[in-house]
């Protein structure tokens, strides 16, 4: 007996029950404002949602329409209804949401079930939060809203368009990645504001280095060096940031080097874990001690003073621009170098790779380690891109950063270098054991 069809309709009904579960719930089927739909009348909305796709995919167009075209009109007579009465308070997100249940209950009956249990979620969640969302809502001011707006329409809008290949020398300009490494930057700007609006500027740019850590630490520390020359009051902040996105690269790589190959893993894990716990050591020190010089200042009566954010652009697009095109030349001048010099060894390319891309040497070098004799060979490779990308994060700031930004962030990347070389020599002696 096939219960798939059984089950689609159980999923349409039940999205019915829960969205009206919230409804009885949070009071809008009582009193002299209430609604026409409680708990039964969503849980019949889904199902009746459920049977009309049942119709539609057994190509019964006419029945489906009929069932669907009822339940819609009975919303909106009954919303009709409800705005015409005395002394009525105009809202249709009971009726709105009646229709989206109708909705979700015919693409269940289209057996999209999974799709259909995420959104029922979404919609019970959105309703449930109001006024937690209407609190939220007042906080945010015009200048968060437009760059909200532009993000999403540089997102949504301006990355499809653009082409998905490879041109220019070397293949090396790609407009859609560029694009890509953009938004990466705008939405570390727009990070980092959040997160110093909400837990301050020492620890707001730490969060926004770990968050872009898990993307691209190369990325973070270009950006925080460049803006540690326009916001050099922020230089000790941005520093912090940067040596949380370079630590939170290792268990990046451990991990991803795992799930590709988990020999190669276990073995990358000796190489790589004296540069995360001096790493994390130096971020959880560093935030130690601006919170005891906090409560110091609090009991003292003594504030520090906050800079402002206002004025300032959250998303920060012109210098994410000049950004992405500063990280373009760098790929075409390391493009050069590989094609002209090359790369000979396994090592040297790891060298090489790990200065433009580790999840890409992650990727190669685990791959050849599913040959069981070069195990050893391709987690040492992992360790010596990730030195490599190191040392290239420490001239990064050495050479773009300002002087506060460089005695936290450079004093950092170098610790961190010095227990990558560390790793190095003990896991080459613990693998060849």
């Amino acid at each position: 007996m096939n219960l798939a069809p059984i089950a689609d309709l159980a999923v349409a009904a039940l999205a019915g029950l829960a969205v009206g579960v919230e409804r009885e719930w949070s009071g809008h089927t009582r009193g002299p404002d209430a609604r026409f739909a409680g708990v039964r009348t969503f849980f019949l909305l889904g199902g009746l949602g459920g049977i009309a796709g049942k119709f539609l995919a057994g190509g019964d167009t006419g029945v489906a329409v009929a069932l669907i075209s009822g339940a819609a009109a009975l919303v909106v007579a009954a919303y009709v209804l409800a705005v015409r009465r005395p002394d009525s308070t105009p809202d249709g997100t009971t009726e709105t949401a009646a229709l989206v249940v109708l909705a979700l209950g015919v693409l269940a009956g289209l057996g999209n079930s999974a799709l259909v249990s995420g959104i029922t979620a979404l919609v019970v969640f959105a309703l449930a939060e109001k006024s937690r969302v209407q609190r939220w809502l007042t906080r945010v001011d015009e200048q968060e809203m437009r760059a909200a707006l532009l993000f999403a329409v540089l997102a949504l809008v301006v990355l499809p368009l653009l082409p998905d290949g490879q041109y220019g020398p070397y293949n090396s300009i790609r407009p859609r990645e560029l694009w890509i490494v953009v938004l990466l930057f705008s939405g570390l700007n727009f990070a980092g504001y959040v997160a110093r609006q909400v837990v301050g500027t020492e620890r707001g740019y730490g969060v926004t280095g770990l968050l872009g850590g898990l993307v691209s630490s190369t990325a973070v520390t270009l950006h925080f060096s460049r803006k540690s020359k326009t916001e050099p009051q922020f230089g000790q902040s941005l520093g912090l940031g940067v040596v949380a996105a370079c630590t939170v690269l290792v268990p990046r790589v451990i991990i991803v080097s795992t799930l590709l190959e988990p020999a190669v893993g276990a073995r990358v894990i000796l190489f790589l874990a004296p540069p995360f716990v001096v790493g994390a050591g130096f971020v959880a020190f560093v935030l130690w001690r601006a919170r005891r010089q906090s409560d110091d200042l609090s009991v003292s009566g003594e504030h520090e003073a906050s800079p402002s954010d206002v004025g300032q652009n959250p998303l920060g697009l012109r210098q994410a621009i000049q950004m992405a095109l500063a990280f373009q030349v760098v790929l075409l001048a390391l493009a050069w170098v590989q094609s002209t010099i090359g790369t000979p060894g396994v090592l040297m390319t790891a060298a090489v790779l790990g200065l433009t891309d580790v999840d890409a040497l992650t990727l190669s070098m685990s791959r050849l380690g599913a040959d069981a004799d070069l195990q050893r060979l391709a987690a040492m490779a992992i360790a010596v891109g990730v030195l490599s990308n190191t040392l290239l994060k420490l001239t990064l700031t050495l050479v773009l950063g300002s002087r506060a930004f460089q005695g936290r962030a450079s004093l950092g990347l170098l610790a961190l270098a010095l227990a990558s070389g560390v790793g190095l020599a003990l896991g080459a002696w613990l693998v060849g054991r």
